[in-house]
């Protein structure tokens, strides 16, 4: 008998040996998603630029605010990227200019007191470029600060770069009185305008014949490096921008550190990444017109047509104030959007209408796959705490044959004082069921409704509560 006992504990050992050995894979071999958060930061790369420095009011630039400076920020950036780089300064003072093109190698630096104001001439920002407009691209007027296939650059310091948008310059064209706009003005909705570039998208038009520009009413972007690698923007501010602020548009290895933007035009979006990759958004404060932070990836047929991702973009230690939403993915995402991590950030306004949102519809298409968000402290917002809805639209027709995916949402360690009408808000499509979203550690107060759900799998709940209620 004793034989047997012993025979049974030997077996018994390597058996046990096997569950232990697989327990301890499983714990090492697991990810945990912000490891991988940490890795995509680590991954971008720190730039160095040579010691040169140049300033702009050795190439003419006069600081009075009325003088054209154009030419010699353009001097100052060439020269620079022409010896192999370095610094170009713009010192205290209120610099008027048109366009600034940035170049490889050169860190635009403002210094603390630099303002820079551009034109309202639009003329200023002629020829047209390639650029986009939501999601489509088109020749355009420039970007107020533009970068085309470039690397290594930088804008720096702690100056302000002041669009002079406003009710008289950009914003009527929106179309709406609140923006100036007044019966029998252009606006961007007229047949020459939007309505032409939707069709130039619907058909694919050659990008070199969608021409807008003069006699046209399309808005230009803000701050757009295009096709860029290795971007720094850091530290400085933007305020009354034309329409979207930033918009890093197909780069890759993108970090943002420290930029405040206070802007409350129409489209004024804060930060919108469009086909790019391993973008890092820190330390930074958005009050806006519009979304704080939205991830793009392209509009109906130009993003299929593109058929680039955004992914790996980590949003961390940010401050949203004003805005349709604190960070939001969408509605421009035909190519889809995946790995976003976003954490310690705070998010709070009587005008910040949702926390976390995904916008989307069948015309659009797209996916978003992986969605993190950790430690977040919502002070008020007024729709939602969380909002996905598959059924965006505030145009005409947006019904189409391109079915959205949402898959794996995850909020974690997040507390939201004031969540408006609802608490967690979901309108998924029978066609398109929402899958794996997970709420831990989330506590939402003061939502005149808890829940509102539709064709989504059932929300996992650990350790919640909405109106403090466990789910």
């Amino acid at each position: 008998m004793k034989t047997k006992l012993y025979s049974i504990k030997l077996l018994m050992i390597p058996v046990m040996v096997f569950m232990a050995c697989k327990d301890n894979e499983k714990k090492v071999t697991e990810p945990r998603p912000f490891d991988q958060a940490d890795a995509i930061i680590k991954s971008i790369e720190i730039l160095d630029f040579p010691n040169e420095t140049l300033n702009i009011l050795d190439f003419g630039a006069v600081p009075d605010g009325t003088t054209l400076n154009t030419t010699a920020i353009a001097r100052a950036i060439d020269s620079c990227n022409h010896s192999g780089g370095g610094k170009v300064v713009i010192p205290a003072g209120d610099f008027l200019t048109g366009p600034i093109i940035l170049k490889s190698n050169v860190n635009l630096h403002l210094e603390a007191g630099a303002n820079v104001l551009f034109s309202t001439n639009h003329n200023d920002f002629l020829p047209v470029v390639h650029t986009s407009y939501e999601g489509v691209e088109l020749m355009n007027y420039s970007p107020l600060i533009r970068a085309y296939k470039q690397k290594n650059i930088a804008v720096t310091g702690k100056g302000t770069f002041n669009g002079q948008a406003s009710n008289t310059n950009w914003w009527p064209w929106c179309g709406k009185d609140s923006y100036g706009w007044e019966e029998g003005a252009p606006k961007q909705h007229d047949s020459i305008n939007l309505p032409r570039l939707r069709k130039m998208n619907e058909v694919q038009t050659p990008i070199s014949e969608r021409v807008f520009g003069e006699g046209h009413h399309i808005r230009p972007t803000f701050f757009e490096p295009f096709e860029c690698e290795n971007v720094l923007l850091q530290g400085v501010t933007f305020t009354n921008a034309p329409f979207w602020v930033i918009h890093p548009l197909k780069c890759n290895d993108v970090r943002i550190d420290g930029v405040t933007v206070s802007s409350h035009g129409p489209n004024n979006d804060g930060c919108d990444p469009e086909y790019s990759k391993n973008v890092h958004i820190t330390n930074c404060t958005f009050d806006t017109g519009d979304d704080c932070i939205a991830i793009k990836a392209g509009r109906n047929e130009d993003g299929r047509r593109v058929n680039m991702t955004s992914e790996n973009i980590v949003i961390e230690n940010c401050d949203m104030k004003d805005g349709h939403g604190g960070v939001v993915l969408g509605s421009e995402i035909s190519a889809g959007v995946r790995n976003v991590f976003v954490r310690n950030c705070k998010m709070d306004s009587p005008n910040l209408d949702r926390a976390i949102r995904i916008k989307t519809n069948t015309l659009r298409g797209g996916f978003v796959e992986n969605l993190h968000v950790k430690n977040i402290q919502v002070g008020q917002v007024k729709e939602a705490a969380l909002k996905i809805n598959l059924h965006y639209g505030i145009y005409a027709n947006q019904e189409g044959g391109f079915i959205p995916k949402i898959d794996h949402v995850h909020l974690q360690d997040m507390t939201v004082e004031n969540s408006g009408k609802y608490g967690i808000l979901i309108k998924g499509r029978e066609e398109a069921i929402i899958k794996n979203v997970t709420l831990t550690n989330v506590h939402i107060k003061h939502a005149e409704t808890p829940l509102s759900v539709e064709h989504s799998e059932p929300i996992v709940f650990k350790n919640t509560t909405i109106n403090g209620k466990a789910y």
